[in-house]
């Protein structure tokens, strides 16, 4: 689970050991520990339906809403539990998360969707700074009196990410960033929250199905498999790995990118990850 953790550093995101249930009995994760620390990137890999969402809703107290529950484990954020807290209580504690499908507000103007993040900064001595987002998109900026609805899907994913700047987090949660988003759009986009997690010192733990953009800007990666953690290591070490090579860093056989790692023989993914 320790990404390279020293003695006395508390990370920004710890999870022990959860357990997620949703309707009462399909289970989603499987006893999954992770860490993220504080002012680094780690990546969050794995298939479709490995649960690497479900981590993102468990830890930011939404996944209530979706008729899921936390049936075991452990969080806590900078070293203190946070239990069950609801996501606006987390949000005031410096966690964003920047759900996939971007879920800006369509009716609402850019900045008024940048507005919304005030809630967050609610009781905190930080005020709302609008220029964070517009800074580090200028696109936004141009559009600021534009609805959200008409944006581009690009443009539309650098609002989402915005609201959650201004809110002043210490630790983003990002699912998903370059889903439906042009190369060259997801390049910028991937730059710039590198730029951000640099100049703000923002931990980021990133859900990606492009595996090799999230390990170019990680220091760290897991890779899920059935609510699992089955693989972990520095980013450098994933990338050269064989098996995620193989399964996750392909780029010329379609099949190939579909595989997953139960493909590969037991014996030898249990001598590999065991030894």
């Amino acid at each position: 689970m320790d990404p390279g953790l020293t003695a006395g550093t508390a990370a920004a995101l710890t999870v022990e050991n959860l357990e997620v249930v949703y309707h009462h009995s399909i289970q989603a994760l499987r006893g999954l520990s992770l860490a993220v620390p504080a002012g680094q990137v780690v990546a969050l890999l794995g298939s479709n339906g490995a649960g690497k969402t479900t981590v993102l809703k468990a830890v930011s107290g939404i996944l209530p809403m979706e008729n899921g529950r936390v049936a075991a484990g452990r969080v806590a954020l900078f070293g203190r539990p946070i239990g069950q807290q609801a996501a606006h209580r987390l949000a005031r504690c410096g966690m964003a998360h920047v759900r996939e499908g971007r879920h800006v507000f369509e009716d609402l103007t850019v900045e008024e969707n940048l507005r919304v993040a005030a809630g967050a900064l609610k009781g905190r001595r930080e005020g709302l700074d609008l220029g964070l987002a517009y800074g580090y998109f200028p696109p936004l900026a141009e559009r600021r009196q534009q609805l959200a609805g008409y944006l581009s899907g690009g443009e539309q994913q650098m609002l989402a990410i915005g609201r959650a700047l201004v809110g002043r987090p210490r630790l983003m949660l990002l699912d998903e960033p370059s889903l439906g988003l042009a190369p060259l759009v997801v390049a910028d986009i991937f730059a710039i929250l590198q730029r951000i997690n640099r100049e703000q010192g923002v931990a980021m733990l990133v859900v990606e199905q492009n595996a090799r953009l999230a390990l170019e800007a990680a220091s760290y990666g897991y890779i899920m498999e059935n609510g699992r953690i089955v693989l972990n290591g520095r980013s450098d070490m994933l990338r050269a790995d064989p098996d995620v090579q193989r399964f996750y860093l392909g780029q010329n056989d379609a099949a190939q990118r579909q595989a997953s790692f139960r493909d590969v023989k037991h014996y030898k993914r249990r001598k590999r990850w065991l030894s």
